[in-house]
């Protein structure tokens, strides 16, 4: 993994002046320069709140240095990228901190993407300044991807332990990179800018090692707020609008004993895709069911399909064997870079297919 860059700064010289004494430049977080991809929340004061998986902001800077005042209630580590080249990884925590994002660049313009690589549990982000040095500006980036997609998913879309040097290691935070997910890989393949609404663990009808069939809150609860753990804010749908959908639900429906019902899971799935039709119209919406060795999952996709009959909901299905289960597994047995990849090229063909989006040519030079 790139080394985690750990940068506090003082934060009293730059409250809410465009302009110190030292001649550092402050903007809020909210400032037109930046955009941001993913759910976000502005407050009254201009700064951004944010905690789903994937969330990521991105402007131009010149000046060769980039800091941001920020707050976060818990501990998240963020993927700084300049012109498309991973930078550094950051680690942020704390309440009103000035942390170091970009430095030891020359002071011409460049592109500047900073994307949260962790999950909401690990805590909620508020970007209240960027703070740049004195004749430093941010520019809007304005040569942005014309595709969206979202992904609705759990721990393979969050990109959990895909930084893990084996299957046996335990999670830790530092290891799940959602820039690596399957997600992420088939985004940048097509160009398209992405949104995960994704958690560890969750499912569609019954969350992993849930003590009952049904559980209280799954991701088709999930998917309707702004945050994934702040239950309460709903999203406003109108923000955005993906060309295509992509649901990655169901292991963990079936990971352990006590199984929901065939008409449970259905049922579940179907007030799911009808929330999407109710906000999203009539998108292509691709539904992955889990590898073929489950085969329950499959027979439930297929009669959900049937039930829909509705020419816009897709079905894929992994292969069995479709990654190594040594070489290709990061933490707890869930697929590292290597199998993230694989995954993904398994889904493009089919996503080409369904959204007319042209392959790479890779054989004329």
């Amino acid at each position: 993994m790139k080394k985690v860059i750990l940068t506090v700064l003082s934060v009293a010289f730059c409250m809410l002046q465009e302009t110190n004494a030292q001649g550092k430049v402050c903007l809020k977080g909210n400032d037109s320069n930046i955009s941001y991809v993913g759910r976000t929340e502005i407050q009254g004061d201009g700064a951004v709140s944010f905690d789903w998986t994937g969330t990521y902001l991105r402007t131009k800077l010149s000046g060769g240095e980039l800091s941001i005042r920020l707050s976060d209630t818990g501990i998240n580590y963020y993927n700084v990228f300049v012109d498309g080249l991973l930078h550094k990884v950051v680690k942020v925590f704390g309440k009103d901190t000035l942390i170091n994002f970009v430095s030891g660049i020359d002071k011409g313009f460049h592109r500047i993407l900073i994307q949260k690589r962790t999950e909401g549990e690990w805590g909620q982000t508020t970007i209240h300044q960027f703070v740049l040095p004195q004749g430093g500006q941010l520019k809007r980036e304005m040569n942005i991807p014309l595709r969206h997609i979202e992904f609705i998913g759990n721990s393979l879309t969050c990109g959990f332990g895909t930084e893990g040097k084996d299957r046996s290691e335990p999670y830790k935070a530092e290891t799940e990179n959602c820039n690596l997910s399957y997600a992420a890989i088939i985004s940048r393949y097509f160009n398209a800018d992405y949104t995960f609404i994704a958690h560890s663990g969750r499912g569609v009808v019954r969350n992993y090692g849930d003590s009952v069939r049904v559980s209280a809150v799954t991701m088709k609860d999930r998917m309707l707020n702004t945050f994934d753990i702040n239950l309460e804010k709903k999203w406003n749908f109108k923000a955005y609008k993906p060309d295509l959908v992509v649901i990655n639900l169901g292991s963990n429906d079936f990971s352990t004993d006590l199984y929901p019902l065939e008409e449970e899971f259905i049922h579940a799935y179907k007030l799911l895709i009808s929330r999407l039709r109710t906000y999203y119209g009539n998108v292509p919406i691709l539904c992955i069911s889990p590898s073929i060795a489950q085969r329950q999952i499959i027979g439930y996709m297929e009669l959900l399909r049937q039930d829909l009959n509705d020419p816009q909901v897709y079905l894929f299905v992994f292969p069995e064997g479709l990654y190594n289960n040594t070489t290709d597994l990061g933490a707890v047995w869930h697929p590292n870079y290597k199998g993230q990849m694989k995954m993904a090229m398994s889904l493009v063909p089919y996503i080409s297919t369904i959204m007319n989006w042209p392959l790479k040519d890779l054989f004329t030079k």
